[in-house]
């Protein structure tokens, strides 16, 4: 099977605010409430009981399905594929998958939640939300697609930027037995490896409260494990392919960094009502330019058509951030697996490591490493 499908631009995200169920199961919905403080937090979790309990309830067995005759042949195989990707996972990338992926559901809908993200009109720090157990999130999600879309409305008349986007996958880090969903099963070969690598490496290494370090470690580790995959089968006009949507994937995420430092620049010089109308005519031209930018892109080829729909929407703080929360320290990670010769029990020993340090100074290391990743990417 080739890998014909561009990657979107923003990654299969996964929600992780599943862990407060296992409190609704000890201590009932009194004491969660008194936990979280606020009958809005108590209306939040609620649905995301429901949502959760509604998933449940549709899970069958994928050993069952597998064997069942009446079961259609595609999903026979993207079953079996799942398998045998988890046992790829768990014995040559040391992610055990400890029984996740075991059950399928099928949701009937595109995506399983929705994730809200927010940011002030003229900054870039992302709005968090604290989770018991897991820390703040730069996201909140939701199954309720109206919920997450009516809390963005709230937050839009209170002067933040705002942005929902559609999530294919999450991880409860252990907590539940993920399954399997038909949100994700569907994608080709390489696609599908990289969503389960990634949301298996969450159960192996997670910092709390430190999203960005999360998500760009599991991206690093699910696409270095995609293309070990790749070459253990011979799959090379595949790998070609992968690696020609990862730098479609790179050259995006490139443009929308520099967009960003161009606005976080304009941002430290906003003071007093004249220059605030000025940065907003500042944003309005970088934002501009971003379209540009991506026009540019899209002469080159027309592999980039699936990225359009997100730049056909607004452009603002929230919908950047989305971007930079999965990217922004991938460079640092990839140098770090280098500086490990590609050794990955020794990389997650190293970031265990980090994650035993502040957050900032957790950066600040990683960081360091990211000259050198610039450089060694220009060699190949």
């Amino acid at each position: 099977m080739a890998c014909a499908r561009t990657p979107e631009p923003t990654p299969r995200h996964r929600w992780l605010s599943c862990p407060p169920v296992r409190l609704l199961r000890l201590g009932g919905l009194s004491a969660l409430a008194v936990l979280l403080g606020g009958c809005g937090s108590l209306g939040y979790y609620a649905q995301a009981v429901k949502g959760h309990c509604q998933i449940v309830s549709r899970q069958k067995s994928c050993v069952k399905l597998i064997a069942n005759t009446n079961t259609p042949p595609e999903l026979r195989a993207r079953l079996q594929l799942a398998a045998e990707l988890c046992a790829y996972a768990d014995t040559r990338l040391g992610l055990p998958a400890n029984g996740a992926y075991t059950e399928y559901a099928n949701l009937d809908r595109p995506y399983v939640v929705w994730n809200l993200y927010a940011a002030p009109e003229f900054s870039l720090a992302a709005k968090t939300w604290w989770y018991p157990f897991v820390g703040s999130l730069d996201y909140r999600g939701y199954f309720n697609e109206s919920m997450a879309r009516s809390h963005a409305g709230k937050l839009a008349r209170q002067g933040f930027d705002v942005y929902v986007e559609g999530v294919e996958a999450y991880s409860t880090l252990g907590w539940f037995k993920d399954p399997l969903l038909n949100t994700f099963l569907h994608h080709q070969e390489p696609i599908l490896a990289e969503v389960l690598f990634h949301e298996l490496a969450h159960q192996k290494v997670f910092a709390s409260g430190d999203t960005d370090f999360n998500e760009a470690f599991a991206t690093v580790v699910a696409r270095a494990g995609v293309r070990r995959w790749l070459r253990d089968r011979d799959a090379g006009e595949m790998l070609a392919r992968y690696e020609s949507a990862l730098a479609r994937n790179d050259a995006f995420v490139q443009i929308v960094q520099q967009a960003r430092a161009e606005l976080k620049q304009l941002y430290k010089t906003r003071s007093g009502q004249a220059a605030g109308h000025l940065t907003e005519s500042g944003k309005e031209r970088i934002l501009s330019q971003l379209r540009e930018n991506f026009d540019t892109l899209s002469l080159r080829s027309d592999q980039y058509a699936g990225y359009q729909s997100w730049f056909a929407g607004e452009l603002n703080n929230a919908k950047l951030n989305s971007v930079a929360t999965y990217y922004d320290l991938v460079p640092a990670f990839d140098r770090l697996l280098e500086q490990q010769q590609g050794d990955l029990e020794q990389f997650y020993a190293a970031v265990k490591t980090l994650t035993k340090l502040p957050e900032a100074k957790r950066h600040e290391e990683l960081q360091q490493a990211v000259p050198t990743v610039a450089m060694t990417q220009q060699e190949r």
